[in-house]
């Protein structure tokens, strides 16, 4: 139910899902990341993070460049890749909204504060 309702908001803004908003929101507090530490940040595999890239590429909204090893992917938004998180934010509220609206009182509290632990305890798992 999560993903679909994060699907059908971001529908609307160019995105094909919650995975593409979130990497863009990542690389806009940075000027630009390695491959590996941005599949490290959101917490996805290589595989996921190449296909979550590919549209996000085409669409002009990230772009690749060399690190300091030519072995090294650096990635980092492009204009038109902070404007799109811009236009994302209602979007991604609208979802907060409806998925705070359709749990029972003190769920959503609790799973904010509890969240951050999960996702540290998955990363050593």
């Amino acid at each position: 139910m999560v993903t679909r309702v994060y699907e059908e908001e971001f529908r609307g803004v160019g995105f094909t899902g919650s995975t593409q908003y979130g990497l863009l929101r990542a690389l806009n507090r940075t000027d630009a990341m390695r491959q590996r530490d941005l599949g490290e940040t959101l917490a996805i595999d290589e595989a996921t993070l190449s296909r979550t890239l590919r549209p996000l590429l085409e669409k002009g909204w990230v772009q690749l460049g060399e690190g300091s090893d030519r072995r090294e992917k650096m990635i980092s938004l492009t204009k038109s890749g902070r404007k799109q998180v811009e236009i994302g934010l209602p979007a991604w509220g609208r979802a907060q909204e409806r998925i705070k609206k359709a749990l029972p009182a003190g769920l959503w509290d609790a799973m904010m504060t509890s969240l951050p632990e999960v996702a540290r305890a998955t990363r050593t798992a």
